[in-house]
């Protein structure tokens, strides 16, 4: 059990998670510490894991619902991600109770600043939607980027959400928004099935995880419908800024040992 004041604290930390998770990913940047913080010491991994992912899939569901009402992305170039997003994810959450996802932090961080870099050096990336690929060709690309990612947003999870939106605009030519917009879809999936997993496991905080996530869809219904009102470039700078953070909470966490 926690108390009233630490569990309002971590509603607004979910608050705030649901929106920046929204518009660019990163969500779990907040929340994972927020629930590190919070929650007893000693709670398992998986446990911590899984109330992290009953927060995410309430934010998840009402910005990829908001996205796909919005018509910005036909729901047909979502399917084929969505669903391998969904396999992979099964896969990520098997190996949580097999192995610690310490060992990719290292991994992760030399990404995001890969990413960081490329997205500086190049000022108009994302600024126009121009798809490189044939929709078959794009499609089958899109759900194999679904696949690896899930895999890791099942088995670690932070970045999983910046690392798409970078991928499908890099590779595939998507604009940021239309981009966030098929990230957001993919990363529902994997967080659904995730949590479903973790949760038919028991390894989660009913009471904590279902407070955290009715502030955590409030964020990102808000946070989806500040991105399509703002645009591709608005996101492309939030990505910046949500990249950058990650960059030095997963830096202080490698290189503090």
């Amino acid at each position: 059990m926690i108390d009233l004041p630490t569990l309002a604290l971590l509603m607004l930390a979910a608050l705030l998670a649901g929106f920046i998770d929204a518009v660019v990913g990163g969500g779990g940047l907040i929340t994972v510490p927020a629930l590190m913080l919070g929650l007893p010491a000693g709670t398992p991994l998986p446990t911590l894991l899984g109330t992290n992912k009953v927060v995410a899939v309430t934010g998840a569901t009402m910005a990829a619902g908001t996205f796909l009402r919005s018509g910005t992305l036909a729901w047909r170039e979502m399917v084929a991600p969505v669903l391998a997003s969904a396999l992979g994810a099964t896969g990520g959450v098997w190996l949580t109770y097999r192995v610690h996802g310490d060992f990719l932090r290292p991994v992760m961080l030399g990404l995001l600043v890969a990413m960081l870099a490329f997205t500086l050096l190049k000022p108009d990336l994302g600024d126009l939607h121009a798809p490189r690929f044939g929709l078959n060709h794009q499609r089958g690309l899109a759900a194999l980027i679904a696949l690896a990612l899930g895999f890791y947003d099942g088995f670690f999870g932070p970045g999983t959400g910046s690392v798409l939106i970078f991928l499908f605009v890099a590779v595939l030519g998507f604009d940021f928004l239309r981009a966030s917009a098929l990230a957001k879809s993919v990363n529902w999936a994997s967080n659904l099935t995730a949590m479903g997993l973790f949760v038919w496991q028991g390894s989660w905080i009913p009471t904590v995880a279902l407070s955290m996530a009715v502030a955590n869809g409030v964020g990102g219904y808000l946070g989806a419908h500040v991105a399509l009102s703002k645009g591709s470039r608005w996101v492309r700078g939030v990505f910046i800024g949500v990249v950058g953070a990650l960059i030095l909470r997963l830096g202080w966490q490698v290189f503090r040992g």
